[in-house]
């Protein structure tokens, strides 16, 4: 495991460099943090950082987004706002989880049941105004 220590906003950009090097293209990567930690904030300079163009944006109401790279899609989930894993059953999890394309998710432990057996974890901690980010 690995760990970067980010001071401020202005560090991120090398940070999301060493952080997408370690990749496999095609993982699930489950980002875990309390609220406000950054979560959404370092997935938006991930997805940038591999080539993503369009508006990178938090997929809370919609559950997931979709964005192009040029190395393929990219999948962004947001789970805090669902109640149980039927939830993410009704939206077909299987068919992203297992597209060989990145899939990003906030809040994993709201599905913990569904993860697949071989995942990334990245865990921002927020301490004052750096962040500690363990992948």
């Amino acid at each position: 495991m690995s760990k970067i220590v980010v001071n401020d906003i202005s560090e991120l950009p090398a940070a999301v460099k060493t952080i997408v090097k370690s990749f496999e293209w095609g993982r699930v990567v489950a980002f875990y943090g309390e609220m406000g930690a950054g979560k959404t904030t370092l997935i938006k300079a991930l997805c940038y950082e591999m080539g993503v163009r369009d508006n990178v944006s938090s997929p809370t109401f919609s559950i997931v987004n979709e964005y192009q790279s040029p190395k393929g899609k990219i999948y962004h989930f947001d789970f805090y706002r669902i109640k149980n894993a039927d939830e993410a059953y009704d939206m077909g999890y299987e068919e992203y989880f297992y597209s060989k394309s990145f899939c990003f998710i906030e809040w994993p432990e709201k599905i913990a049941s569904l993860m697949p057996l071989e995942y990334d974890k990245v865990t921002i901690i927020k301490d004052g105004e750096k962040r500690i980010i363990e992948f």
